[in-house]
């Protein structure tokens, strides 16, 4: 099993080198030296701060020299989730963001990652929980709710991404009480100047595109979604163009960029560098800006194939940019 995993984690740093050797503009992506100029794409690129490093002045040194990005995402930085930074910590942030040029997109919050009271366990998704260094329980999450709005304000953001809980084998029987808490939470936080999105997350109740929109369905604005394309293939789903398609897309106000590979029965089973999976990226660049879509796409690449956070992030930033010049929404 190791040698295979190795060997995807191998496949997909060749293929994200092997989509920028094509393109001549993108050649020399990997140098640390180069302080690129600022992008340009009708999106706004970010990348989620802690997938560089927990060090967030190297972080913003990466992502605004060497990337060339002028947006970042918030989740955790030194050891700590956003939500728990002391108040020197958090004005430490503040100075680094201005020094590197660096608008926040949006407060990566783990609001609603936690177990739904009375409900029984999935099995199947309790050993693939990622909480980025938040313990927070259920009886808090009003408590992380006022810390999303209080951080978001402070960080000069008005998006907080949410989910909604852990993933439940039947949610039938608990579904119209989820919806209730995030209608609730999304209108409390309307009332402070933040949208709240949740994000489609497979070791949550929704992980597809499929899940997305029906969630989107029984839960009015202002509560909006985040679209995870990599989440969904990860959950089986074709994500693009299937779940895509089924998505309202007036309801999408942010994106995550991270890919996947999939294993010889055709289910997902592990991470890729962007470019190096199985999502067809320059097709869901394409139609999102066929369709309007002019808010952030967070790089979030997960894959850790090159060695290091920093080092596995560079390899999915070039594959991500081929993807974004293929869908002419990229130019340096």
């Amino acid at each position: 099993m190791e040698v295979q995993t190795s060997r995807r984690k191998l496949l997909g740093s060749l293929g994200a080198l092997a989509i920028v050797s094509g393109v001549p503009a993108l050649r020399g992506a990997y140098s640390q030296q180069t302080s690129a100029a600022k992008v340009k794409s009708p999106f706004k690129l970010s990348v989620i701060n802690d997938e560089v490093s927990q060090d967030f002045e190297r972080s913003c040194q990466v992502i605004s020299q060497e990337f060339g990005l002028g947006y970042i995402e918030l989740r955790g930085m030194w050891g700590k989730n956003i939500l728990k930074l002391n108040a020197n910590e958090t004005a430490e942030a503040q100075r680094l963001l201005k020094k590197y040029d660096l608008k926040v997109t949006d407060i990566a919050s783990p609001l609603f990652k936690v177990d739904f009271p009375g409900a029984p366990l999935s099995k199947k998704f309790a050993s693939r929980r990622d909480q980025f260094m938040a313990d927070f329980a259920y009886h808090q999450q009003d408590d992380v709710l006022a810390m999303c709005i209080d951080k978001a304000k402070v960080f000069g953001t008005d998006h907080v991404r949410i989910f909604d809980f852990w993933r439940l084998d039947d949610q039938a029987p608990y579904r119209a009480e989820i919806n209730k808490k995030l209608h609730y939470a999304a209108v409390k936080a309307k009332k402070n100047g933040i949208t709240l999105m949740v994000e489609n997350e497979f070791a949550c109740n929704t992980a597809t595109g499929a899940e997305a929109a029906k969630l989107m369905a029984a839960v009015p604005a202002p509560l909006m979604m985040l679209w995870d394309a990599a989440n969904a293939a990860m959950n089986g789903e074709q994500a693009f163009p299937g779940g895509y398609n089924l998505l309202p897309k007036n309801r999408i106000a942010h994106c995550h960029c991270k890919d996947v590979v999939k294993n010889p029965t055709g289910s997902a089973s592990d991470w890729a560098a962007v470019g190096g999976g199985n999502i067809d990226w320059a097709g869901q660049f394409r139609a999102l800006k066929a369709d309007g879509y002019s808010h952030a796409i967070s790089l979030e690449t997960h894959w850790r194939g090159a060695g290091t956070p920093e080092a596995s992030t560079r390899v999915s930033w070039a594959g991500e940019k081929a993807a974004l010049f293929a869908a002419g929404a990229f130019t340096a």
